[in-house]
């Protein structure tokens, strides 16, 4: 410390080790931008259908009357605009960018939106990355939206790091599937959301099970599921276990995610519309 130092760390550029004050990483979403709720949708490893459920649980609360939105996070492997059989390009003015609005009227802002081909690659390095998702909210303009959910990437690297400090996420929901090895994986998960202080809703268990249509039985693909013993190790709840269904598949390719029955999270939708007056 100085000797001239007046222990006003928030207006000191100096690099001390005895700091009082932590860097304030956050970030105000658009002048213009209305948003009650944000929810990320996380999981510790890719491929267990977390671009899925984001999109199930925006269609849901959609369905409950809530005008919903969704922020893809995932700039490298970007799946949000396929799924919603998004063909329009985002666009902009001098207030802003709007997002893209959906068959129903749900908001979606994704990387794919602003690339010329949306098999265009995007090699960029991790700042840069973590960079044009915090422009997805300080520079799109989100009107009157009453529940965000945020499309993670996989892991606990640069872009959770900046959605966690620069955004104001009131929950984060973890997707899982049945594999021993996610257990490990979801611990991880849950020990970052601790150590940035935001709320765990709770667990989905994405391809749990297959029902199989001739005689009814339930079968597990891949493997015992492993999810009561996680969320007992963390005091966790249980939003939702989805199984293996040919049809969400198709509806995904065909960009009909909003045509798909998704009842199976109506009681995570419940759960959502409760927090609306915290």
């Amino acid at each position: 410390m100085s000797e001239t130092c007046s222990e006003s760390c928030s207006t000191c550029g100096e690099e001390c080790a005895e700091r009082k004050e932590k860097p304030d990483f956050s970030a105000l979403p658009h002048e213009l931008s209305r948003i009650k709720k944000v929810i990320a949708v996380v999981s510790g490893k890719g491929g267990v259908g977390k671009s899925l459920v984001t999109s199930m649980l925006a269609v849901t609360m959609n369905r409950m009357g809530y005008h919903s939105a969704i922020l893809d996070a995932d700039i490298t492997g970007p799946s949000i605009p396929k799924v919603f059989g998004l063909k329009d390009k985002a666009t902009g003015g001098e207030l802003g960018i709007y997002p893209v609005k959906s068959r129903t009227g749900i908001d979606v802002m994704s990387i794919n939106l602003l690339l010329q081909n949306e098999t265009d690659p995007v090699v960029w390095r991790g700042p840069v990355i973590a960079n044009s998702v915090k422009q997805f909210w300080t520079d799109v303009i989100w009107t009157d939206v009453d529940f965000m959910f945020i499309d993670m990437p996989p892991g606990t690297g640069d872009v959770p790091l900046t959605v966690f400090q620069s955004i104001p996420v009131d929950g984060i929901i973890i997707v899982t599937s049945p594999q021993e090895l996610v257990s490990m994986i979801v611990t991880k998960a849950v020990k970052m959301a601790e150590m940035m202080h935001i709320p765990i809703i709770g667990l989905v268990e994405n391809m749990s099970y297959f029902k199989c249509p001739d005689n009814d039985k339930n079968y597990n693909i891949f493997g015992d599921s492993h999810i009561d013993e996680i969320a007992e190790k963390h005091g966790l709840a249980i939003l939702a276990k989805l199984p293996i269904d040919p049809r969400i598949s198709r509806a995904c390719d065909a960009g009909a995610i909003e045509m798909l029955d998704v009842s199976c999270l109506n009681s995570i939708g419940t759960l959502l519309k409760k927090t609306m007056n915290t």
